[in-house]
């Protein structure tokens, strides 16, 4: 009898040990299909943050936006439409800094972060420097918030940018220039220490 009822201890001991290890077995498992699951659904977001940057002289130009791809679509005068106010980025609005005050078309601008706006044209475009920068797009662009305008001759460019593109560039210890480039066009304009 003693033989007996130690011969069922071990059978259920074993039973429940087998059994737990099942059970470990599948919430390892379906930990590894949710853990596969989220990798899945993080993917790269179409329109990235990032930013551009650079010192003209000793002051540094830091631009913040998000940066759309053309991925097949007609860009200007399609998704971004002509004579309309543009964030020029994707998601918030596009930001600039200037670590030390700065001239842009005879206007002087203090030190600080602003918003850059835009307002494309087939053949040119007025670039927008605004008191206002913490917003989602343009939808509260108010134009009495302007700090200087500036009008920039398109330039066609001979090979396709497929994501928007800011540049910063040094020409002296003076003077710099930005260029947005995406699909076949650019602008640029000139910021002055």
């Amino acid at each position: 009898m003693k033989k007996i009822l130690l011969i069922i201890a071990v059978v259920s001991l074993i039973g429940c040990t087998t059994s737990e290890k099942k059970e470990e077995k599948t919430e390892d498992h379906s930990e590894h299909q949710h853990e596969a699951k989220k990798e899945d659904t993080k993917k790269k977001p179409l329109s990235p943050r990032t930013a551009s940057m650079s010192n003209i002289g000793n002051n540094h130009v830091h631009i913040d936006y998000g940066s759309p791809s053309k991925r097949g679509r007609m860009i200007f005068g399609g998704l971004v439409g002509y004579g309309t106010v543009w964030a020029t980025g994707a998601h918030k609005a596009t930001t600039i800094s200037f670590d030390k005050d700065v001239i842009i078309n005879s206007t002087e601008i203090p030190a600080g972060k602003y918003g850059l706006f835009t307002i494309p044209g087939e053949s040119e475009w007025t670039i927008i420097i605004s008191k206002d920068w913490d917003m989602h797009l343009a939808d509260e662009y108010d134009e009495t918030n302007d700090v200087v305008r500036v009008n920039a001759p398109v330039q066609k460019l001979e090979e396709v940018v497929e994501s928007l593109t800011f540049e910063v560039s040094e020409i002296s210890d003076k003077n710099g220039q930005i260029t947005i480039k995406w699909d076949q066009t650019g602008v640029s304009f000139d910021i002055e220490n």
